[in-house]
C-alpha cells in the first residue's frame, strides 16, 4: 500500500481495546532488508499500522545494501505496529523488525516477551533471513518461516534445504500484499506454538 493513499481503517486512538480484552499477545515479524515486513503489517492490521519508514538517502550509501530490492526508496529505522483482535478477550500485537544490519541491535529488545515470530523470506536472497534464524533459536523464541512469493511460486523445498530448518518448523508461502495470505501466516504461527505447548505438557 503506498503511504500516500487513503486508509479508511481507524488510528489506534480512534479505535480503543474493548473493555473485555484481557491479554495481549506480541508477535514480532523479521528478516531481511525489503522482504515485506512492512507490506505485511499493513496489509493484515485492523487499525492503520504505525510505521516508522523514512526516505532512503545518500547517508546509507556504503551501509545499507538496496541492490536485492531495486526501486526500494524507504527503510523502516524502528519497527512498525499493527493489532489484530482475535476475540473478545484476547488480541496480537504485531510488531515488524527494521532488516537492515545496523538496526539488529532492536531485535532482542523486540523478540522480549514475544509469543513468537514469522521470519520472512525473499528466496532470491535466502542468506539474509540466517541471521533472523540464528538469533529466535538463541532467543528460544518459537517461530514459523513465510516466503514472500512477490507473484511468482515460492519453491519451498529448497527454501526449506537452503535454511536447513528443523523438520517441525513450519514453512509456508504468502502473499505480504494479501490480508488474507498475511492472516492464514498467522494462523500457522499459533497452530505451531499451541502443538509445541501441548508436547511440553505431555512430555
Amino acid at each position: 500500500m503506498d503511504s500516500a493513499t487513503f486508509d479508511a481503517r481507524p488510528a489506534r486512538a480512534d479505535a480503543p481495546l474493548n473493555s473485555a480484552t484481557r491479554q495481549g499477545l506480541k508477535i514480532v515479524i523479521v528478516g531481511g532488508f525489503g522482504v515485506g515486513k512492512t507490506t505485511m503489517v499493513r496489509a493484515v492490521s485492523e487499525i492503520r499500522p504505525l510505521d516508522t519508514e523514512a526516505t532512503m538517502t545518500n547517508a546509507g550509501v556504503g551501509i545499507d545494501d538496496p541492490t536485492g530490492a531495486p526501486g526500494k526508496s524507504t527503510t523502516t529505522v524502528a519497527f512498525d505496529f499493527g493489532r489484530i483482535t482475535i476475540d473478545a478477550e484476547n488480541v496480537l500485537y504485531l510488531f515488524g523488525a527494521p532488516g537492515q544490519e545496523r538496526f539488529f541491535f532492536l531485535w532482542d529488545r523486540l523478540f522480549s516477551g514475544a509469543l513468537g515470530a514469522i521470519v520472512l523470506v525473499d528466496q532470491r536472497r535466502i542468506a539474509d533471513s540466517w541471521y533472523a534464524i540464528d538469533r529466535l533459536e538463541a532467543q528460544r523464541t518459537r517461530f514459523v518461516v513465510a516466503c514472500n512469493n512477490f507473484g511468482g511460486p515460492s519453491q519451498l523445498a529448497e527454501v526449506r534445504d537452503a535454511l536447513d530448518l528443523d523438520p517441525h518448523v513450519p514453512l509456508v508461502d504468502c502473499d505480504a500484499r494479501s490480508r488474507e495470505s498475511s492472516k492464514r501466516v498467522l494462523i500457522s504461527l499459533v497452530e505451531h506454538i499451541y502443538a509445541d505447548a501441548r508436547a511440553e505438557t505431555a512430555s
